[in-house]
């Protein structure tokens, strides 16, 4: 019965230093998306933006944003977020009428996410008329 109680002890002891910590970042988007839905050329400017919290205790350090074709990333690149703080990053869709699927990479030194890269999405349609 010592034996377990000690074994015991010795994991829950053990399991406290592999809590994770760092920087951790929550994007206020549902599954990292923005639906921009149906949107006319005429009365949109196509500007969005992905809202998020570091939720860590580090840090947050965006390293880099990358954009496919036809989006344009309005926010600073570089940019250090403290822990409990939220900010934005703006993207502008150049609305070409048809419809929208594009992925913008987020690198970061977020813990939350494979390498600190963060996928995320805009869909939707652009009408001409």
């Amino acid at each position: 019965m010592k034996r377990i109680a000690a074994l015991l002890a010795i994991l829950l002891f053990s399991s406290i230093g592999f809590a994770q910590k760092g920087a951790k970042i929550e994007f206020k988007a549902n599954n990292n998306t923005i639906d921009y839905g149906t949107i006319n050329k005429q009365n949109d400017n196509g500007i969005r933006a992905f809202e998020y919290t570091n939720t860590g205790d580090s840090p947050l350090i965006i390293y880099s944003i990358q954009s496919t074709a036809s989006c344009t990333v309005l926010s600073k690149q570089n940019e250090t977020v403290l822990p409990g703080k939220s900010s934005k990053i703006e993207i502008k869709y150049n609305m070409v009428p048809g419809p929208i699927r594009k992925t913008i990479t987020v690198e970061s030194n977020a813990i939350n996410y494979d390498n600190g890269r963060i996928p995320l999405k805009i869909k939707g349609e652009v009408t001409s008329l």
